[in-house]
């Protein structure tokens, strides 16, 4: 078993997690988060060269690394693993904003506890994205959404603990429908007399899902993972959980959480009920549309820094499950590019409000002004983040959104092309609030005078900076790269089912 490489991804974590309990001061702590963090970073740049190597030697399997353990032979549950491009792509966001999270976080109280309950959400999250098993895959699913309610309750600021019990009962809430929709999925996962199955990959082979069934397990799939990528109208949980979540967990959380919620509804809405996502798209084109615009038109109306950047994400997000539902290639390599491209920019963005929060003790972008010339490493590191969210070339915002707005517009008919041109109207809303609170932050007056005291930026807020904007401008300047690695995973059989073109 501990021969596949993909174990690691959870036994690093687990294994992090006993060194925190055994931690007794904070330099320790720091430690074996950096050397963790850090392992983790290693592990998935090595998996990522080995995957290219073996792609290009011409392993054309639909999963590598593929392994199956039995966990429970009554119902046919096994820790069935695989990865394919999309997969080592979240596996390389994930330790990127785990590494940069663990710099974010170097002066936070209670440090020791933080970082446990930290890794346990990342295991789930990790355990998520390389499990081919539903059941194990609902499993690491819940581990990474129970952390959250005693992070965001403990360590959280303003309504930390409404919040927390928000989230937590809305992400439940979707969580049972999405508990309902793969029991009935197991049910109908093969031929009548055959051997029923957890395994997406058997599940797929065997298509014997009916199209009735289809209908009735679809939405209720889309639904549960959607609510976790914020989708209009069940995204209220959002902005209230990463307003009041400390630093690194506001990164966690919407850098890599948010994205379960996208890569669920590909991987197993999509991929196993292709019938009906093809006939019943448009329903959730409707809601992920308004989503997008929605999230825009609402991160304009706020002053709260992390409640401008919580509305944001609401936006981005819904742009990846609008482009998942145009079911064609171009758009699907889009939506991917997108998850990474929000992942980290979003992450940057979190990281830098919460170094000038630390420093300024407000977050309303009417108290401040002027930070440019106080603090300008943090100052010149939130306008290239903003430049990244409302698309500027040569950063990942600006290919993943031509690349999503383009696949769209293949489409020949009215209602795709409407509600296209309605999502790339979010383009100028976006320009609108982040030009706006970079004005009023940054080159504005400014408004208190005890700011022009304030210090920039230490070496270990610098180093956690420095990786994000360095990953941001990678996918803006080397974006073919990455299309490569998301355009191979889409093998003959994945186009057959699910349609593309």
């Amino acid at each position: 078993m501990f021969s596949n490489i993909l174990i690691y991804f959870v036994i690093i974590p687990l294994l992090m997690l006993g060194g925190f309990a055994l931690c007794r001061t904070d330099k320790a702590v720091r430690t074996v988060a950096v050397v963790g963090s850090m392992a983790l970073l290693a592990l998935s740049v090595w998996l990522l060269v080995d995957y290219i190597a073996l792609r290009q030697a011409g392993e054309t399997a639909e999963m590598l690394y593929t392994g199956s353990w039995v966990w429970f032979a009554p119902l046919n549950i096994h820790l069935a693993v695989g990865v394919d491009g999309v997969s080592i792509a979240m596996l390389l966001l994930s330790s990127i904003i785990i590494f940069a999270g663990s710099f974010a976080s170097w002066k936070i109280d209670n440090m020791r506890h933080f970082f446990m309950w930290l890794l346990l959400l990342s295991t789930g999250v990790f355990g998520f994205f390389i499990s081919i098993d539903m059941f194990t895959m609902f499993m690491f699913y819940e581990v990474a959404l129970i952390p959250m309610y005693l992070l965001i309750g403990q360590w959280g600021t303003g309504r930390k603990e409404y919040s927390a019990m928000k989230l937590t009962l809305m992400l439940m809430g979707g969580s049972a429908f999405l508990m309902l929709s793969l029991i009935g999925i197991y049910f109908h996962s093969a031929p009548e007399g055959g051997q029923l199955t957890w395994n997406l990959l058997e599940i797929a082979q065997n298509d014997s899902i009916s199209r009735g069934w289809q209908y009735f397990l679809f939405p209720m799939c889309f639904v549960g993972f959607g609510v976790l990528g914020a989708m209009f109208p069940f995204h209220t949980w959002s902005p209230d959980g990463h307003a009041c979540a400390p630093t690194a967990v506001s990164m966690l959380h919407a850098g890599v959480l948010m994205k379960l919620g996208g890569y669920g509804c590909f991987r197993v809405a999509m991929y196993l009920m292709p019938t009906a996502a093809n006939d019943l798209a448009w329903i959730f084109l409707i809601l992920t549309g308004v989503s997008v615009v929605y999230g825009a038109f609402s991160a304009c109306v706020q002053t709260d820094l992390k409640y401008i950047n919580a509305y944001s994400s609401v936006s981005h997000c819904g742009m990846v499950l609008f482009a998942i539902l145009m079911i064609n290639t171009t758009a699907l390599t889009g939506a991917i590019m997108q998850m990474l491209s929000h992942g980290l920019m979003t992450a940057l963005f979190f990281a830098l409000i919460g170094m000038i929060y630390g420093r300024t003790h407000t977050r309303d972008i009417r108290l401040m002004g002027g930070l440019m010339k106080i603090m300008p490493f943090l100052g010149v590191g939130y306008v290239i983040a903003g430049m990244a969210s409302l698309g500027l070339p040569g950063l990942s915002g600006f290919v993943a959104e031509m690349t999503i707005f383009v696949g769209s517009f293949q489409h020949t008919d009215m209602f795709h092309r409407v509600f296209t041109i309605v999502a790339c109207s979010s383009i100028v809303i976006t320009a609108v609030y982040i030009l706006r609170v970079v004005g009023k932050l940054l080159f504005g007056p400014v408004q208190d005078e005890h700011h022009l005291s304030l210090t920039d930026a230490t070496w270990w807020e610098r180093l956690s900076t420095i990786t994000l904007i360095v990953s941001v401008a990678a996918i803006g300047c080397f974006p073919n790269f990455f299309e490569w690695l998301i355009r191979f995973t889409f093998s003959p059989e994945i186009f057959r089912a699910i349609g593309l073109n």
